[in-house]
């Protein structure tokens, strides 16, 4: 499912849209170039979760756990970017022990293509691509959308949870 979105208001939008679908257990990865959006999509997930705490970019901590405000699961959000340093990209990534908070919390993992999926059969992929016509190179941060710069963003699902999921509603 392929979703065109016009600036960051969108994007977080379409998070919380997104969120509607989640429950515990499910795995996100994100996937795109720096400044895409996949921290504003996963601030409209924390939105739709209704979590604690602003979600900002876990670059330099690498996981953060949100917790539900409403009774909800809790959002693990990880930036896998730092990682893959090591030969042993596997063992980074168990040692951040995703798998033990997988069952109860939502994990968006941004820049885990390639490294995450091995935790669940059962995940969401979502690309982000830049309109390359419409990047501001001068805004503040790699992440700020520049008035209405266009993404694309592309939702696959993977297993058996995804296979009859109206991902559809994405479309708002």
């Amino acid at each position: 499912m392929t979703v065109t979105v016009a600036g960051g208001a969108d994007t977080r939008a379409l998070g919380a849209r997104l969120a509607k679908l989640l429950r515990a257990g499910d795995l996100i990865v994100l996937s795109g170039g720096l400044g895409a959006g996949k921290t504003t999509l996963t601030q409209g997930i924390g939105v739709g979760l209704g979590v604690r705490g602003a979600v900002t970019s876990p670059t330099f901590v690498i996981a953060r756990v949100h917790p539900s405000e409403v009774g909800g699961p809790a959002l693990v959000h990880v930036d896998a970017y730092r990682l893959g340093g090591s030969a042993d990209v596997t063992a980074e990534i168990d040692g951040l022990d995703l798998d033990a908070s997988l069952a109860e919390s939502v994990t968006v993992v941004e820049w885990g293509e390639g490294m995450v999926e091995e935790l669940t059969e059962d995940r969401l992929e979502i690309a982000i691509a830049r309109d390359p016509a419409g990047a501001d190179p001068l805004a503040e941060s790699p992440t700020d959308f520049a008035g209405d710069e266009v993404r694309t963003i592309v939702v696959t699902g993977v297993g058996a949870r995804w296979a009859s999921a109206d991902l559809d509603a994405l479309t708002g």
